[in-house]
Order: structure tokens, then C-alpha cells, then sequence
């Protein structure tokens, strides 16, 4: 299968499988560009979890909405950017890999 559509469907997981898809990607794949884009995806998504879930908590003492806001519009925002880069063959990292 091409690397290309490989990275599209794990920038695309956001939306039905964020922790699942990449780790299964992670253990099958042989490319190492692949297997790095999996594993950024999967801490991606893995710390967007938890970011939302903290911020969901405060929410109730009302000082998580902004947070929670934020978070939300970032695990959807950098998914996409990573589709689009993916698209036209362009190298992409997640933001919180530096």
C-alpha cells in the first residue's frame, strides 16, 4: 500500500479511531517515516485525551471553557493541516514533537 495514503488515513483517525489506528500503524508498518508519523499521531492524540478530559473537569468551575475550547479546535485544526500536507506530499510534525 503507498505511504501516501497510509498518512492520510492516520492524520484522518482523529475522527474514528485517534489512539487505535496509529498504535496497529506503529506495530505493522515497516517505514520508518511511517512508523514516526504513527507515533506522533498516537502521543498527539494520547495527550489531546487527556488536555480535553482536565479541561472538561475545570469546566465546571468554569475556568476549563477556554481550555477546553482551545484543545478541542487543536485536535481538530492539526489533523487536517496533516491531511492537507499529506495531500501534497509534504513533510509534517505534530506540534507537540517539536
Amino acid at each position: 500500500m503507498d505511504s501516501k495514503i497510509i498518512k492520510i488515513v492516520i492524520h484522518a483517525s482523529t475522527f474514528f479511531a485517534p489512539i487505535l489506528l496509529p498504535l496497529i500503524v506503529l506495530v505493522i508498518a515497516s517505514d520508518r517515516s511511517v512508523r514516526n508519523l504513527a507515533l506522533q499521531a498516537l502521543i498527539f492524540h494520547i495527550a489531546m485525551t487527556v488536555l480535553i478530559g482536565i479541561s472538561w473537569a475545570f469546566s465546571f468551575i468554569l475556568i476549563g471553557i477556554p481550555f477546553l475550547i482551545l484543545f478541542s479546535l487543536m485536535a481538530l485544526y492539526y489533523p487536517i493541516k496533516g491531511i492537507l500536507y499529506a495531500l501534497s506530499d509534504r513533510r509534517f510534525h505534530y506540534p507537540l514533537m517539536g
